[in-house]
């Protein structure tokens, strides 16, 4: 999400000095809801100093209006269109540096949205701010397991008591940080996250979760992990950053939940800035840092790269398989199977591959319906077939006919304008082997039925 920076010299004077136009930030953060849905919070986050007052006989307020107008790309109507006055009784003149801060939250369907939050002087109508984004809902409740968007926070106190606050979730209370920026008022970053769907692998295995720092030239300022079980479907996870230690800079914080069981990985990410210009910026020795090791990849023993690229074998080229082949470091198989599965990514530009997940979704199919004669499913030729090019638009089935051997007829209608494949029983092992296909390059026979007939 793009977030928008004071520059340095703006952040050394208080913003009044320069101009009463109103100072807001904004900031928003999806949690999971249901199958069709998530839940969408936005924080919202007015300067005092720059609204202003609203006189009565009995106290003296400042107030700002927010407007949040919610488009879905694929309807013409607004899904939201709705205003609030947000006021702040001020007692004492300290009060105008704290931030009017708050949360509101809707249930958005699965699709692409347009969303444009517009903040105004209740007593100034040109002193507005409108910030514009385009925000995707993809259901974070599936088969797999799932992280939640990362949400920055200035303050989070564990076992809240505090119910009825608007800051209240599970059963922690979490301020938020809408302007992601911290400096001399804010020395510790706060993250709250949610993970979901722990329990959809078999097994006993821990997951591991990794919390990473980078710097803007993508070096790693601080990173570590920990193991979490799966005695629970879904939890909450918190953090702490001692960014009074880090100079003043542009950092992303990334975290990974990863399982090398299933060789599955997910990922979500966080930019947010730091004005520290007591703290000397140091050149670190340290190499920048390699996408790999937030991903699945990461994670995996020199024995699980290899098996994975033996069922990927399909889909390699002759000069992928002649560079795996000469690799000798485990560091080495890593970067080339996470450069491997990005190169055939369809969507690059989000954080998880859904041509590698359909890829191993397929190999398990495959497994549990093609494994014949002691061969794994994948390693058949229906399994080969239904790896390369997904699950055929229909298939028929021979397996009882009395003159011919089982045999099996795929249809592909959107490959090449249509083309089948066509698979016999020859051993009688279950183990049905291809004999003939339209698919150009794949083996043609236009006299199988010899193959299979009984004689």
């Amino acid at each position: 999400m793009q977030k928008f920076f004071l520059i340095l010299f703006l952040l050394c004077f208080p913003a009044f000095l320069f101009s009463q136009k109103i100072s807001f930030e904004f900031d928003y953060a999806q949690f999971a809801y249901d199958t069709l849905s998530n839940y969408i919070e936005f924080y919202y986050s007015f300067d005092q100093r720059t609204l202003s007052f609203i006189n009565t006989d009995t106290s003296d307020y400042l107030a700002g209006i927010l407007h949040i107008e919610i488009s879905d790309s694929a309807k013409p109507d607004k899904v939201v269109d709705k205003q609030w006055l947000l006021s702040n009784e001020i007692k004492d003149s300290s009060e105008l540096n704290r931030n009017l801060v708050g949360v509101l939250g809707f249930i958005l369907h699965k699709g692409s949205y347009r969303i444009v939050v517009t903040a105004t002087d209740a007593n100034d109508s040109s002193s507005l701010r409108t910030i514009t984004e385009n925000v995707t809902v993809n259901p974070f409740i599936k088969q797999t397991i799932s992280l939640s968007d990362i949400q920055l926070a200035g303050n989070i106190l564990p076992g809240s008591e505090n119910t009825s606050s608007i800051f209240y979730k599970n059963t922690y209370e979490v301020t938020p940080l809408p302007a992601a920026f911290c400096g001399d008022n804010q020395l510790m970053l706060f993250y709250y996250t949610e993970i979901y769907n722990i329990q959809f692998s078999p097994g006993e295995n821990d997951l591991r979760f990794d919390e990473i720092v980078l710097n803007s030239k993508g070096q790693i300022v601080n990173s570590k992990s920990k193991r979490i079980n799966k005695s629970v479907d879904s939890r909450v996870e918190v953090g702490k950053l001692s960014v009074y230690k880090y100079p003043t800079d542009t950092y992303t914080l990334i975290i990974d939940v990863v399982d090398s069981v299933t060789n599955y990985g997910v990922s979500s990410s966080k930019k947010f800035f730091i004005y520290n210009p007591t703290v000397v910026s140091v050149d670190t020795v340290q190499a920048p840092f390699s996408p790999v090791l937030s991903t699945t990849f990461g994670a995996m023993s020199e024995e699980e790269l290899d098996d994975l690229f033996d069922k990927a074998e399909y889909i390699a080229t002759d000069n992928e398989k002649d560079k795996y082949e000469a690799l000798t470091t485990v560091e080495a198989k890593q970067e080339f199977m996470y450069i491997f599965w990005k190169a055939r990514d369809e969507n690059p530009s989000d954080d998880k591959n859904q041509y590698f997940q359909d890829y191993l979704s397929r190999i398990a199919d495959a497994n549990a319906r093609y494994t014949a004669a002691k061969k794994d499913g994948w390693k058949t030729d229906r399994g080969r077939v239904y790896l390369v090019y997904g699950p055929p638009s229909e298939i028929e089935r021979y397996p009882n006919e009395t003159e011919t051997k089982p045999y099996e007829i795929w249809k592909y209608e959107s490959l090449e304008g249509g083309v089948v494949f066509v698979f016999g029983d020859i051993s009688g092992f279950n183990d049905y082997q291809l004999l003939h296909s339209t698919k150009r390059g794949e083996l043609r026979d236009d006299y199988w039925q010899r193959r299979i007939t009984v004689h």
